[in-house]
């Protein structure tokens, strides 16, 4: 509520004061508004169980709305350069005093709402939506400088100026939010994650021989998932389930890993294998009858 609030008084302040700063920080209003819906949407269905069709769960979710997020965000920006070059090239005139008077009031409800996202556990997409609201903090207090120095001054290209660096702002948030979505949904590996490391630790398990076909990835930020090959002795195989149990916990306390699939290999291990270190499985499979 609070944030549709102060989305509406800065569009009033906007159009009547003719201040794009003051507009671009509307829109990037806009954007939190969708953003905040997003959040709740995203927490809302990811808590959902997992389901034949979704066997991992709806972690996922969270991730497709923060993207939906960051691609609002470029938008925006696109949108207020545009403005800002034609400001630039012909002047309007801006009623500072209102300027500062709306983006005053900005500044204290997104603080508020900055706070109130501010959590440890918060997931990638709660990030997203606090990112939001911090991007408009510090607009509000680029706005409220545009208006000071137009009416000390009356240099009308500070509203403009003042525009262009919100845009830079919210690019650089946006940027940062793209590029960690992009990375999860490409299955890649959690930041701070070496995979050799992995690798090193699991060869390291007593009983075991040696480790391919290793795999690390994120289902979201905070699911991480691995699947391996363990080459153990053939005598160990009876033991097998404590040493996959083994390897499980110190790769949950290690490296955060939550799902694992680790496959056993004694007498049969696969063959073919070009790069143990990266993890690439190239050994051929037989192709599977079918009957009917």
């Amino acid at each position: 509520m609070g944030t549709r609030l102060v989305l509406l008084i800065e569009v009033l302040g906007g159009a009547i004061s003719h201040s794009l700063a003051l507009l671009s920080d509307a829109g990037h209003m806009l954007t939190d508004v969708v953003a905040l819906g997003l959040a709740w949407l995203a927490l809302r269905q990811s808590t959902k169980p997992a389901d034949l069709r979704h066997t991992y769960g709806h972690h996922r979710f969270g991730i497709l709305a923060a993207m939906l997020n960051g691609g609002l965000l470029v938008a925006i920006v696109i949108v207020i350069v545009y403005e800002a070059v034609q400001r630039l090239l012909h002047p309007e005139p801006v009623q500072a005093g209102l300027v500062v008077v709306t983006a005053l009031v900005a500044i204290a409800v997104n603080a508020y709402l900055a706070s109130s996202l501010s959590t440890p556990a918060a997931n990638l997409n709660v990030r997203a939506a606090r990112l939001h609201v911090l991007s408009d903090l510090a607009g509000s207090i680029g706005v409220v400088v545009a208006g000071g120095v137009i009416l000390v001054s009356g240099w009308l290209a500070a509203d403009a100026l003042i525009a262009l660096a919100i845009a830079a702002l919210i690019a650089w948030g946006a940027g940062r939010l793209v590029t960690e979505t992009v990375h999860i949904l490409l299955e890649g590996a959690p930041r701070g994650v070496e995979l050799t490391t992995v690798r090193t630790r699991i060869e390291g398990t007593p009983g075991v021989d040696s480790v391919h076909d290793l795999h690390v990835w994120m289902l979201a930020p905070e699911q991480v998932a691995l699947s391996c090959h363990v080459v153990v002795p053939e005598a160990r195989l009876s033991d097998g389930e404590h040493l996959v149990r083994e390897l499980e916990a110190s790769l949950c306390d290690e490296f955060g890993v939550g799902h694992t699939t680790i496959q056993l290999e004694a007498c049969h291990p696969c063959e073919g294998e070009t790069d143990h270190a990266l993890g690439q499985h190239t050994h051929p499979h037989p192709p599977v009858a079918r009957t009917g």
